[in-house]
């Protein structure tokens, strides 16, 4: 481990200063700029520690990077097709990769650059992936119509469930609870008893595929987002889940695909979603107000969001790879490409750095 990262280091330290001498006026110029962690489109982030994402894309890699530092630590080489979601358990070194090799494997940072377990038995590309809070089992669903339960330790399929036309898009464990919420192709979020293996929800159905969900750590609230066009269909809504199926409010507008939403830690009750349009927004969580847009001109569309405190998010992009975005209370007013246009509640948000 220490020669790879050792050799990373390098890389990375070349890569910066090289970017560091083509430097120039543009607004692109104060955004640092740091070895990529992948070579093509980069599908999912998500947090592994206070200052490591882990992250996989286009490469078929799975990748490891200290954020901060701007340095990558490790690159998992194992799947044979792209990878579409990436997912960890808090406070473990333990990482869970999805692909469209229709394959879920999972790694260790300490453990070497091999998986340490793989589950095998879905017909097509797994895109919905989440891990208990105990960390015993992992829920996996895909566009086959299949709801998975694993044991972690023996990768063993332990249920099964099969729903016609439930694609799954995503997947999301309630924190402290044994359900489970999954958002679909069919339009449709449904919640599972893992004890059962059986819906016991079901949401009315939205006009649009639902492309995301996450769940509010006290487990009270769910938010969802919608494909759509032209600003119809690119929203996303908050719901109770303490009164099923009920809709609180709904954050409007983006102009394409919300493909991502994210609860913000702390205790400001916002939320951030991404667009194909290219752009991050902040919403406060009860009224729906746009407290900040940042758009990252050229990066594509914006597929994943991780957000690591109440004032760091990381953001993954089909063109540009992943940024590391701020969120702070600021001055509300409008900058240039790759800062915010600050909403009603005075926010600033800006691109601070891109990897």
């Amino acid at each position: 481990m220490g020669k790879l990262q050792s050799k990373f280091r390098k890389r990375s330290d070349l890569y910066r200063e090289s970017q560091e001498e083509k430097a120039d006026d543009t607004c692109d110029s104060q955004v640092a700029q740091y070895e990529p962690a992948h070579q093509g489109s980069v599908n999912t982030v998500t947090n592994l520690s206070p200052h490591l994402c882990a992250s996989g894309g286009s490469d078929r890699a799975v990748v490891v990077y200290d954020w901060e530092q701007g340095r990558m630590c490790q690159s998992f080489q194992g799947h044979n097709r792209e990878v579409t979601k990436v997912v960890c358990y808090p406070g473990s070194t333990w990482i869970f990769s999805a692909s469209r090799d229709k394959t879920v494997l999972m790694w260790d940072l300490n453990e070497g650059d091999e998986p340490i377990q793989e589950f095998c038995g879905h017909e097509l590309v797994v895109n919905g992936l989440a891990i208990s809070p105990d960390g015993r089992k992992l829920c996996t669903g895909s566009r086959d119509n299949w709801m998975c339960l694993w044991d972690i330790e023996s990768a063993k399929c332990e249920q099964r469930h099969n729903i016609s036309r439930n694609l799954v898009t995503h997947v999301c464990w309630v924190p402290g609870s044994s359900s489970v919420v999954q958002t679909s192709e069919d339009k449709t979020i449904r919640v599972w008893d893992s004890r059962a293996w059986q819906v016991t929800n079901t949401f009315p159905a939205k006009q649009y595929i639902q492309t995301h969900c996450d769940v509010s750590p006290n487990g009270n609230h769910l938010v969802s987002s919608s494909n759509g066009f032209g600003g119809q269909g690119c929203e996303a809504t908050l719901w109770d889940l303490r009164q099923p199926g009920c809709k609180v409010v709904e954050y409007r507008g983006h102009l394409q695909t919300t493909a991502c939403c994210a609860f913000l830690p702390g205790g400001a009750a916002q939320v951030a979603t991404s667009s194909h349009d290219s752009s991050v927004k902040i919403w406060d969580q009860n009224t729906a107000a746009c407290l900040a847009t940042l758009s990252l001109d050229g990066a594509g569309p914006l597929v994943s969001l991780s957000p690591s405190d109440s004032t760091n998010l990381l953001c993954a992009s089909f063109n540009y790879g992943l940024h590391h975005i701020q969120v702070e209370q600021g001055t509300n007013q409008t900058h240039s490409s790759g800062e915010s246009s600050g909403g009603a509640g005075g926010l600033d948000i800006k691109a601070v750095a891109r990897f």
